[in-house]
C-alpha cells in the first residue's frame, strides 16, 4: 500500500491539492532515488534566507566583522535538527504537525496554536513585503510606498501557478535559490574577504558574546534563522512523495529526505554566511561599522567596491529572496489552515489574504516613519516569529518522542536530549530577545 495525497481535478501547487505524488521506484539507483526525494528541503530552506535574515546578518557583519559567523553556523545546525524531526513526523504518520495537533489537543488549544501560527506567517510575509519593496525602490527608483504597493501584484504570480504540480514549484524555488547563490558568489569575488579571518569567525567563541550588544544581535540571528511555520510546512510537503508503509520503505524515505534537508539547509547556511561575510568585508573592514539598514548597505556597496555591479546584484538577490519566501509562506499558510481548521481555500485566495494583512503594517510603518521604518519593522517581525516558535517546538518534540505514534521511528534518548536542549536554549534566547526589545533598558 502506498500513501498518496488527496487529488483534485486541477491540481494547483498547494500540497493538499497535488495531483498524485512523486513516484519513487524501489529499483532506481541511489542518485536517482535522492533526486526523486529532493525538493521539499529546498522549499523549506527558502525560509532561512528571507529578508528578515538579511537585517541581522548585515548588522552583525558591519559591527563585529566575522566574529559572529559561528552564530549563523550553530543556528543553522539547530534548524537542521528541528527540520529533520518535522520531516520524520510527516513521513511516518502520513499527517502534518498541524493536523496531528488538531487531533491530540483540546479545541481552545488548537485555536490558539492556529492563531499564533497565522500571526507568524503574516509577520514573515511582512518581512517579505519590506524586502521586496526595498528591492523595487533600489532597482526602479520608486518611492518605498510604491514599492510596497508593487509587492501586492505577486498574488497574480501565485494565481498563474494554478494547475501546476508541486514539482514545478520546487523547480521555480531551485531557480530562485540559484539566483541568490550566484549573486553572492559574484559579490564575494568583488569584495575579496580575508578568508583566514572568515574561517576563524566560524569557530565558536564565548568571548565574542561577552558584552550585551553582540549577544543581543546573536539572539536576533537565532530568532531569524529558526522559523516556526517551516516546521508545519516541512511535515506536510514531504508527503508529496509516494512511500510504502512498511518499515524498510519508511526508513529509506527518512534517510533520503534527511539528506535532502541537510543539503538544502547547508545551501541556506552558505547564503546567510555570505551576507554576513559581505557586510564584514565591505563595511567593517573599511570603517563603516554602523551599517544597520539594508538600504544603507546597498548605497555603500558601490563606492566601497568601486563599481555599481555589486550593488545591483545585491538588490536583485534581495528581490529573489522576497519572492521565493512569498511562495513558501503561501503553502505554509494553506497547511496551517487545513491542518488546524480543516478549512480549504484556493492558494491565490490564501495568498491575497496573507498579503493584505502584511501590507497594512508595512504601509502604516513607511507612511508614519518613512524609509527608516524598514529596519525597525524587520526586527519587529523577527521578534514576533520568536514568540511563536516554542508553541510549534513543544508539540513537535512531544509527538516525535511518542512511541505509540511513531513506533520504531520515535526519538532515541540522545535525540530527545538534543531536542529538549534546543527547545530550552531557543526559548530562553527568544524570551531574552523579546524582553530586551520591549522591556529592557
Amino acid at each position: 500500500m502506498e500513501f498518496k495525497l488527496p487529488t483534485t481535478a486541477t491540481a494547483p501547487f498547494c500540497p493538499s491539492e497535488v495531483q498524485g505524488s512523486v513516484a519513487v521506484s524501489p529499483q532506481a539507483p541511489f542518485w536517482k532515488k535522492f533526486l526523486q526525494f529532493a525538493g521539499p528541503g529546498l522549499l523549506v530552506s527558502i525560509g532561512y534566507m528571507d529578508p528578515g535574515n538579511w537585517a541581522t546578518d548585515i548588522e552583525a557583519g558591519s559591527r563585529y566583522g566575522y566574529n559572529l559567523l559561528f552564530v549563523v553556523v550553530l543556528s543553522s545546525i539547530a534548524a537542521m535538527a528541528l527540520q529533520c524531526l518535522a520531516m520524520r513526523l510527516g513521513i511516518v504518520t502520513g499527517r502534518d504537525l498541524a493536523e496531528l495537533s488538531r487531533t491530540r489537543y483540546p479545541r481552545p488549544v488548537v485555536l490558539g496554536q492556529w492563531a499564533l501560527a497565522e500571526v507568524a506567517i503574516i509577520a514573515c510575509d511582512l518581512a517579505e513585503v519590506l524586502g521586496g519593496a526595498l528591492a523595487f525602490h533600489l532597482l526602479l527608483g520608486c518611492s518605498l510606498l510604491w514599492g510596497v504597493a508593487l509587492t501586492a501584484f505577486d498574488t497574480l504570480i501565485v494565481l498563474g501557478l494554478k494547475g501546476k504540480n508541486f514539482r514545478t514549484l520546487e523547480a521555480i524555488m531551485a531557480g530562485l535559490i540559484a539566483t541568490i547563490g550566484l549573486g553572492y558568489v559574484i559579490e564575494l569575488a568583488l569584495v575579496k574577504p580575508h578568508w583566514p579571518s572568515v574561517f576563524a569567525g566560524a569557530v565558536p567563541s564565548w568571548h565574542a558574546l561577552a558584552s550585551q550588544e553582540p549577544l543581543y544581535l546573536a539572539i536576533g540571528i537565532l530568532g531569524a534563522t529558526v522559523m516556526p511555520h517551516n516546521l508545519y510546512l516541512h511535515s506536510s510537503i514531504v508527503q508529496t512523495r509516494a512511500v510504502k508503509r512498511d518499515h524498510a520503505s519508511l526508513a529509506q524515505a527518512i534517510g533520503l529526505s534527511r539528506l535532502d534537508t541537510l543539503v538544502s539547509l547547508t545551501l541556506a547556511l552558505l547564503i546567510n554566511a555570505a551576507i554576513l561575510i559581505l557586510a564584514a568585508a565591505a563595511f567593517h573592514a573599511t570603517g563603516h561599522t554602523q551599517v544597520t539598514e539594508i538600504e544603507d548597505a546597498y548605497k555603500l556597496l558601490a563606492p566601497v567596491v568601486g563599481g555599481g555591479a555589486a550593488a545591483v546584484l545585491f538588490a536583485v538577490t534581495l528581490l529573489a529572496s522576497g519572492q521565493s519566501s512569498t511562495f513558501t509562506g503561501t503553502v505554509a499558510g494553506q497547511v496551517v489552515m487545513e491542518g488546524f481548521l480543516q478549512m480549504k481555500i484556493p492558494c491565490y485566495q490564501r495568498r491575497l489574504i496573507t498579503r493584505v494583512l502584511a501590507l497594512i503594517p508595512a504601509f502604516a510603518g513607511v507612511w508614519l516613519l518613512g524609509n527608516g521604518a524598514v529596519g525597525k519593522l524587520l526586527v519587529a517581525s523577527q521578534v514576533v516569529l520568536s514568540l511563536q516558535l516554542p508553541f510549534a517546538l513543544w508539540p513537535l518534540i512531544r509527538m516525535t518522542n511518542d512511541r505509540a505514534l511513531m513506533g520504531a521511528f520515535a526519538n532515541s534518548l540522545f535525540t530527545r536530549l538534543i531536542a529538549w536542549l534546543l527547545f530550552a536554549v531557543i526559548t530562553a534566547a527568544n524570551l531574552w530577545l523579546v524582553w530586551q526589545t520591549f522591556g529592557g533598558n
